[in-house]
């Protein structure tokens, strides 16, 4: 992202009544940022992992929207202060522009998505685009950026959902076996498990491990 790109976009010399309207033109794409920006795609997709593994429909998808953008602004303290600091506050003073504002806001998101992504998936945005591969990363477009921390994001978000699904599972297969070698065939294995895995879960501590693990991750 470029400042000459949003400049043109949202030119200095704008009337103020249109660039309140651009400016709330831009926070309908808030939710959209904070998805592909940020990392709420990872930690959401690891509790919906974890609620699918322990076979609930609890906590509802409110919860773990509300826990996973909690955990987002937790992660991403450094950068929002940033942001607040270098961006909104002077903006809200007047003594910066919005396209000015956006670039600077920018930075910090950017520097943290180049501590997150995989340069193979630059590589691989890049190659499937067949634009030349970046100098340096500061060579890197917005675009290719964001597509590859999202590629990034997916892969280790199912990864980490898959070291969380497998106690989960061998916990099934016990209890599977032990049905079947008793004889009750009719009986739904995960009827029986279903108490065990809470219990294993409440008794481990589970939530707190599952959002230690998360926090780490991005460290």
């Amino acid at each position: 992202m470029n400042p000459d790109y949003i400049n043109s976009l949202l030119p200095a010399n704008m009337e103020p009544t249109l660039q309140f309207l651009a400016f709330f033109f831009i926070l309908s794409f808030i939710p959209l940022i904070v998805v592909t920006t940020t990392p709420f795609l990872r930690i959401i997709i690891v509790l919906s992992f974890l609620r699918q593994a322990v076979g609930i429909q609890s906590p509802p998808n409110l919860v773990l929207n509300g826990l996973a953008l909690i955990l987002t602004v937790f992660v991403m303290q450094g950068p929002i202060d940033e942001i607040n600091k270098q961006a909104i506050m002077p903006l809200a003073r007047k003594e910066i522009k919005l396209a000015q504002a956006m670039n600077i806001a920018y930075q910090p998101l950017k520097k943290r998505m180049l501590e997150q992504v995989d340069q193979r998936d630059i590589e691989f945005i890049y190659d499937l685009s067949e634009k030349p591969s970046p100098k340096s990363p500061k060579d890197i477009d917005f675009t290719s950026l964001v597509s590859a921390h999202i590629l990034t994001e997916l892969r280790i978000s199912f990864s980490l959902g898959f070291l969380m699904y497998v106690p989960f599972l061998v916990i099934d297969l016990i209890v599977a076996n032990t049905l079947l070698a008793l004889g009750m065939m009719m009986l739904s294995p995960t009827i029986i498990s279903l108490p065990f895995k809470i219990m294993i879960f409440v008794a481990v501590d589970g939530w707190s491990l599952v959002i230690k693990g998360l926090v780490e991750s991005f460290r």
